[in-house]
């Protein structure tokens, strides 16, 4: 299992094996460089912890236990979680501001704790095998154990052609699930629970602050973030996509530090789509930063497509995931941690989708009782070129949000849900349980609603993608790919203080008119270049519409329509091959495409070759745990667990 995740950790590995259980840890060094060393324990050796993250408020939480008589060995955040759950039990995952999965054991109480941050930064995998309860932080370590099948779980690839990410607990692979985030585990005497110890509450803050004020209290919390983001016993950089983000992260990073930060970013061959460098290198320049930049070319994007699908572990319609690799492979070979502005789409409402979505709620408010006129209206207005892109809006324009918020790039009008009938051969789509993903969606609504009725629009799309988009496709994205460089990204804007700080905004601080995260860029506007606040937001704009037409197309025709992919009788080849003629001619369904070249890698990395070091190298002794369900249950026997995090 430690070899498997030895990418994640170079710098060190440690283990843990007595009686019923078994802890491993491979160590990617950061703080504490010296005595940081897991599993690590307490002074009698009666807790032990493997742990993958960071804690930013270690010292002050260390300080405080230091005052209650507890004795430390070593300066790390991890020998904090040890002792912080000596004090307060479970409850000490709340007390943790950081990102972090980690798994303990109490000898004493003879008790299993998992624990997974707020917003899923980290991962977290597990499955009962009916031999042992095993977990990890990559899928790949568990499946090194014999007794972990190989099982597609129909559902799954469902869920992932409705959202083109997979929302919930469950994974591709029967059996495997993940810890979601702002959950812990127990395990004890056989029985298993879990447990939401956090939820973001969109509750609106004390007192009536104007929007200057909110501005000052906003930089101030983001330059204190950002400060404790940097801490660090190596060096540190910044990726910039040019955009507003990341350009405030490296404001702030800049502020905090006497010595030039390090930054770095990334471009395409090609001129045909948006390149984000000419806006990184104003930012760098304007606060003197050792910048670095590269070019990804189309045989290198798709060189990297069997390693992106093994290194994600699961489908996931992410192609920025691709160039993510190269830039972060580029900082590697200068700093071992970097920072990002991951998040800050989800914290301050950034998207235009946000925007687009605000104004049609509101335009059917004002239509009333002729409701059903709007959308044959948008419809005649998308017919006259000019407003092309509003008719995608005509089909949901009678229906309430949660009928067809699915997430940022997950509805049920999209081009998989619309013609899944026909994509699907019968037997594939008769397995399908639509209910049981539009039932994903139904509850966060329910559960968002629950907070204060009625909740604003706004709010509960961003509680939908909080939930789904953003821990199941961005950041998953964001921890494996980095980690498969050996490199820490740390995302400041997705602190759960700053998280909840957004989270009690009024919602026209962050959306008003046409102007996204309006709040962000009003705090910092004199502080990053005018032209990264204004302009077009591009995201990180990989050129895939052109590369799958033209420079991939050959490779995605032979993937798809070949007789491996035709063979699991998943598709109807004919209609696939209608799909790719339709995207060659303007690239419109190039998500489609990728997420179907995605699905089918995933096949052949995971479900189509059998390692033959597996049963060698799984070396615990291990026991039955149960599945946690909605009550406890009762294994046929118990024994211990087996773990690897890095």
């Amino acid at each position: 299992m430690m070899d498997a995740i030895a990418h994640r950790g170079p710098d060190g590995r440690g283990k843990y094996v007595a009686g019923p259980v078994g802890l491993g840890h491979t160590r990617l060094a950061i703080i504490d460089l010296g005595t940081g060393d897991q599993p690590m324990t307490n002074e009698d050796k009666t807790v032990w912890l493997v742990y993958n993250g960071e804690v930013y408020n270690f010292h002050e939480l260390r300080e405080e236990l230091i005052g209650k008589g507890h004795t430390f060995r070593s300066n790390s955040d991890t020998e904090v979680i040890v002792h912080l759950y000596e004090e307060y039990g479970p409850e000490c995952a709340s007390r943790l501001r950081g990102m972090f999965a980690f798994a303990l054991w109490d000898n004493a109480a003879k008790t299993l704790f998992l624990a997974r941050d707020r917003v899923g930064i980290k991962p977290l995998y597990y499955i009962n095998t009916g031999n042992a309860l095993l977990f990890a932080s990559e899928i790949k370590a568990l499946l090194r154990d014999p007794d972990v099948p190989r099982e597609v779980d129909l559902q799954s690839i469902h869920r992932f052609l409705t959202f083109l990410h997979n929302p919930g607990d469950q994974t591709l692979l029967k059996g495997v699930r993940k810890l979601e985030p702002g959950h812990y585990l127990i395990a004890k005497d056989g029985r298993v629970n879990c447990c939401r110890y956090w939820d973001l509450q969109f509750r609106p803050a004390t007192g009536n602050r104007s929007l200057r004020q909110t501005c000052d209290d906003l930089r101030e919390l983001m330059k204190s973030t950002v400060r404790q983001h940097l801490i660090s016993d190596v060096p540190l950089g910044v990726l910039l996509s040019g955009g507003v983000d990341s350009t405030v992260v490296l404001a702030c990073a800049a502020e905090a530090t006497s010595k030039p930060v390090s930054t770095f970013t990334i471009g395409f061959e090609g001129e045909e789509f948006d390149d984000e460098r000419p806006f990184a290198r104003l930012a760098a320049a304007r606060y003197g930063a050792d910048h670095h930049e590269l070019t990804v070319s189309a045989q290198e994007f798709s060189g990297f497509l069997p390693a992106y699908v093994r290194h994600m572990e699961e489908p996931v319609c992410e192609a920025p995931a691709i160039a993510l690799h190269y830039v972060a492979k580029l900082a590697r070979q200068h700093v071992t941690v970097v920072l990002s502005g991951e998040g800050g789409d989800e914290a301050f409402a950034g998207y235009q989708t946000y925007r687009n979505l605000l104004l049609l709620e509101r335009l059917k408010g004002v239509a009333g009782p002729f409701q059903g006129l709007l959308g044959p209206s948008l419809d005649w207005l998308g017919a006259l070129g000019a407003f092309g892109k509003v008719r995608k809006y005509a089909p949901i324009c009678e229906l309430p949000l949660e009928r067809y918020y699915y997430s940022r790039v997950g509805t049920p009008f999209s081009y998989f849900n619309r013609h899944r009938a026909e994509l699907c051969t019968p037997d594939f789509y008769g397995s399908a349980d639509d209910a049981g993903s539009a039932r994903i969606i139904e509850d966060l609504f329910a559960r968002v609603d629950r907070q204060a009725t009625p909740q604003a629009v706004l709010n509960r799309m961003l509680y939908v993608d909080t939930n789904t988009w953003l821990p199941n496709d961005l950041l998953i994205k964001a921890d494996k790919i980095t980690m498969a460089n050996s490199l820490e990204l740390r995302v400041p804007l997705l602190d759960h203080v700053v998280l909840e700080f957004a989270a009690g905004l009024p919602t026209h601080f962050k959306v008003k008119g046409w102007t996204t995260k309006r709040i962000l860029k009003q705090a910092f506007k004199d502080d990053i270049p005018r032209e990264v606040v204004t302009r077009r937001k591009a995201g990180f704009p990989v050129p895939l519409r052109r590369w799958l037409r033209n420079d991939l197309g050959d490779l995605v025709r032979e993937v798809l329509l070949g007789e491996t992919s035709v063979r699991r009788g998943y598709f109807d080849r004919r209609v696939v091959e209608q799909l790719l003629e339709r995207n060659s001619r303007d690239g419109g369904l190039m998500k489609e495409v990728f997420s179907l070249l995605t699905l089918e890698l995933w096949h052949r990395e995971f479900m189509d070759v059998q390692p033959a070091s597996q049963a060698a190298e799984s070396t615990a002794r291990i026991i039955p745990y149960p599945h946690p369900t909605a009550g406890a249950v009762t294994p046929q026997g118990a024994d211990g667990a087996t773990a690897a995090l890095a």
